[in-house]
């Protein structure tokens, strides 16, 4: 028997549509109110599988989220992109005029900047889920306060949408990765992406000359992300995302990364969900 899959948030929430789509139509999820029990469902074996947002077009990446990865040793082993349309919510009966907060998401509220730009009376205040906002407003029947979640959020627990698509941008996407304890064995032909982790030393060219490599073995990067390592001032650890065509040709820039590079890592080995 399957086990539930671990969600930052609560049903309702763009993690749980995630769930719903990558896992064709599964609806049993462990609800966390953090990435880091999320993380702890599956290290105690709650879950076999974690779905986590990782970056989003408008506001870049969550740094955390790689951090976490990295931390425990999990294994990206697929992704999915959903687009994100952010709807402003609450009881019926009032208007957008009505409202004197908006609660939600550090990240929604910075994806509608724009939109809430224009209703200075508003105050805008931080929430750690989007649906979890339209849950409780629900629940507690409050009014003055509304929130912004997806509209499946505002039908599941009976909000008015005060508007929607109100993201600065209005083709707004965010790449979530499925993350497992460990990477399945089997072979899989197609496997064409991958994520990976290096150290190098500061110096001039060592990043220059990795991404040489790359380029040599004919892999597409399309992703690089720093982070600093936490124990060494000034030292960074690289994050970055490659495609391939043949497996091979990324085998063999691998077995060239893991002598030019230090804590060479390997993330995850996946199927790219742009083709």
């Amino acid at each position: 028997m399957s086990k539930p899959i671990a969600i930052q948030g609560i049903r309702g929430s763009f993690h749980h549509e995630v769930v719903k789509h990558y896992f064709n139509g599964s609806d049993d999820v462990i609800e966390c109110m953090s990435f880091d029990s999320a993380v702890d469902s599956l290290l105690t074996g709650q879950a076999d599988d974690i779905v986590m947002a990782l970056e989003n077009s408008i506001a870049g990446s969550i740094l955390p989220n790689y951090a976490l990865i990295d931390k425990y040793d999990l294994k990206i082993v697929g992704e999915y992109f959903l687009d994100i349309q952010h709807s402003l919510m609450a009881i019926d009966g009032q208007s957008i005029e009505d409202i004197k907060e908006v609660h939600s998401h550090p990240m929604a509220l910075l994806q509608c900047k724009e939109f809430l730009k224009t209703y200075p009376h508003i105050k805008l205040v931080e929430a750690k889920d989007t649906a979890d906002v339209a849950r409780q407003i629900s629940e507690e029947k409050i009014l003055g306060i509304a929130a912004i979640a997806s509209k499946n959020a505002a039908h599941m627990f009976g909000l008015k949408v005060l508007a929607e698509s109100i993201q600065t941008i209005k083709h707004n996407e965010t790449r979530f990765v499925i993350v497992k304890r460990d990477s399945s064995k089997d072979d899989n032909p197609e496997l064409n992406k991958a994520s990976l982790k290096f150290i190098l030393d500061h110096k001039r060219g060592s990043l220059a000359t990795i991404l040489n490599v790359m380029s040599d073995c004919k892999l597409n990067l399309t992703k690089i992300q720093s982070l600093p390592k936490i124990d060494t001032p000034w030292k960074y650890a690289f994050f970055v995302d490659v495609t391939f065509d043949a497996y091979n040709d990324y085998a063999k820039a691998k077995s060239i990364i893991t002598l030019m590079a230090d804590d060479f890592k390997i993330l995850g080995e996946y199927k790219n969900a742009r083709q």
